[in-house]
Order: C-alpha cells, then sequence, then structure tokens
C-alpha cells in the first residue's frame, strides 16, 4: 500500500489495463498532448498511436468511433472533457450506446465501452457554467448504462479496472476537485465490483448518502455533528446505477432517518431517486421525513463568491442533519 493521488490511480488502471489486454485503447481530444491530462501521461509513448488516438473536436465522432469499435470486439475508453460536453453527442449514447444489446435481440452480443468524463465544480479555477454542471442524473435515466462516480483513488483505480473489463456501456464520472485527493493504493492487482456501495462512516442516529466529493463533505460533517452528539453513518454509493439499494435500506433501518447530499441542483437530482426508494421499500423504518441537500437549481456562476451562493457545502449538510434530529 502507498499514497495515491486520485489522478494518479487512474492512470494506473489505464496503463495495467492497456498492458493486460491489447484490445483496450483510449480516444480522446488532444489525448497525447501531455500537459493537458496526468491520466494519460506517458501512454501514447509506452502504446503507439495506434492505441492512443488523437479524437477530432468533435464529442458525436469521438463516441460514435467507440461504439463501432466495440461492435468489433475492442475495448474502447472514450474521454469527453466535460459532462457539459456530453450534450452535443446524446444521439449515440441514448440511442446507440445504451440500446445495442438490447436492440439485437442476442444475450451473447457485448459493447465494452467506458465513457471518461469530468464533471463538478472548480474551486478557484472558476471554469464556469458551460463546464462546471453535475449531469450524473441524466445518464441514470437511461436503462442500459451504468453510472459510476468514485470518491477516492482506492474506489477510482478498482472500479475502472471493473469498468474496462465489464461487457456494458460505462460511464465514468470523476470530480475534477478530487484530483490530487490521496488515498492507500494496492501495489498488487484488484477490482472494485460496479453496484455495490459502502459504508464510509459507521453510526446510530441518520444515514447520510452521497456520492463523489460530496463524500468528502459529507465526512467533514459528520466529524462537525459528532461534536454536536449526532452520530452520522456515511454511505458512499460509488455506483449510481446499479444501485445498492439493500446497503442504503439497512443502514435506514438502524438509524431512522435519510438524508441523501449532492452538488448537482435539486430539481431532478439523482438525490430524489434514492429518496424515492427508500419512501417505497423503508417506509416503516423512517422516524423523520426524508431530507435533500442540493445546490441551488441555477447554472453554477463564473464568479466564485456566487457560486459559493448557489453550491450545496458541509454546513448544509450539518444544518440538515440537526433539523431531521429536531435540533434546530
Amino acid at each position: 500500500m502507498r499514497d495515491l493521488s486520485f489522478v494518479d490511480a487512474v492512470h494506473e488502471a489505464l496503463q495495467e489495463e492497456m498492458r493486460r489486454d491489447e484490445r483496450v485503447y483510449l480516444i480522446a481530444e488532444d489525448v497525447t498532448v501531455k500537459q493537458l491530462e496526468r491520466a494519460r501521461l506517458g501512454l501514447s509513448d509506452e502504446f503507439g498511436e495506434a492505441r492512443v488516438i488523437n479524437g477530432p473536436i468533435a464529442e458525436t465522432g469521438i463516441l460514435g468511433t467507440a461504439f463501432g469499435s466495440a461492435i468489433t470486439g475492442l475495448r474502447p475508453v472514450a474521454e469527453i472533457a466535460s459532462i457539459n460536453f456530453i450534450t452535443v453527442c446524446m444521439d449515440p449514447i441514448v440511442n446507440h450506446i445504451a440500446k445495442y444489446r438490447y436492440a439485437t435481440g442476442r444475450g451473447d452480443i457485448s459493447l465494452p465501452i467506458v465513457i471518461r468524463t469530468q464533471t463538478g465544480n472548480a474551486g478557484p479555477l472558476a471554469q464556469g457554467p458551460h463546464h462546471e454542471s453535475s449531469y450524473e442524473a441524466w445518464f441514470t435515466h437511461v436503462p442500459g448504462l451504468k453510472v459510476v462516480m468514485p470518491s477516492n483513488a482506492y474506489d477510482a483505480k478498482g472500479l475502472l479496472k471493473a469498468a474496462i473489463r465489464g461487457d456494458d456501456p460505462v460511464f465514468f464520472i470523476e470530480h475534477r476537485l478530487l484530483a490530487w485527493e490521496t488515498a492507500q493504493v494496492p501495489e498488487d492487482d484488484y477490482v472494485v465490483p460496479i453496484g455495490v456501495a459502502k459504508i464510509a462512516r459507521a453510526g446510530t442516529d441518520v444515514t447520510i448518502v452521497a456520492w463523489s466529493r460530496d463524500v468528502l463533505l459529507t465526512l467533514r460533517a459528520a466529524t462537525t455533528l459528532e461534536r454536536d452528539g449526532v452520530s452520522a453513518e456515511v454511505i458512499d454509493l460509488r455506483t449510481l446505477t446499479p444501485l445498492d439499494e439493500a446497503t442504503i435500506l439497512e443502514s435506514v433501518r438502524r438509524t431512522g432517518r435519510l438524508i441523501v447530499a449532492h452538488e448537482a441542483c435539486r430539481t431532478g437530482g439523482f438525490g430524489g431517486e434514492v429518496a424515492a426508494m427508500v419512501a417505497e421499500k423503508g417506509f416503516s423504518d423512517l422516524k423523520a421525513p426524508i431530507m435533500r441537500v442540493a445546490s441551488k437549481d441555477a447554472p453554477i456562476p463564473q464568479n466564485r463568491g456566487l457560486a459559493r451562493e448557489i453550491l450545496m457545502n458541509e454546513d448544509d449538510i450539518v444544518a440538515a442533519a440537526l433539523r431531521i434530529m429536531g435540533r434546530a
């Protein structure tokens, strides 16, 4: 085990899987421009232009190429630099990549595509409304897609390796502010199973469900709540679809209370799906109404002061927990 940053864990996963399986290749805009993406450093030198492909500045073309090559038996990892840019290539994602296995009517057909993209606010880098959105809920609404959002370097490496080895299309969404967060990562080969959440912190009074960078905010909020006498259990979903319902429901049985926290805006956010699932399947275990903590329904401003007014934060999580406990 050694400390490894999130971005270096992603790099290791890509490098190791490309060494393990010659069918794996990368395609992205400026994929060989080394200063743009640390996760790809040295890959073009090691694997050459046939497996590290400079795609055009055309997201639809990148994903169309990935789709066609996956049908032939290759295993593409296609990068879309920001989840905002996904908007220009929804057709190949929704109508082709997600539906191909179903449309063929054959159970032996596979479509092993990984779509890497970045999401979330950029902090002091201030990239503004066209780069900092959180649209993960869109893709959980499309049957045939898996959506993975790790919160730390260990899970990032293990989940990406699992996604590359799998036979289904996977959205692998990385929060840009996690890039330099470090965690203990083993040197030996390992995978983290897709569709399995984990309890990041045990607690007895309230369950707080989060994913991606919001797990870090929630863990900090749980430390603050502990000083106020509130024991918060933190669940890191890791995978949005398929959703690990069992882990959430079992936690709510113990605590009787549920908060869902996410950086995406409140309306249409995936937190509503988690809340609805617990309301349907765990209603009798609830001691208080389910609460959601989310960002405001507004684009992320370029101005950082304004952005702080829009984005949810750990203080909002603390306030929600105190309210659900009847303490505020």
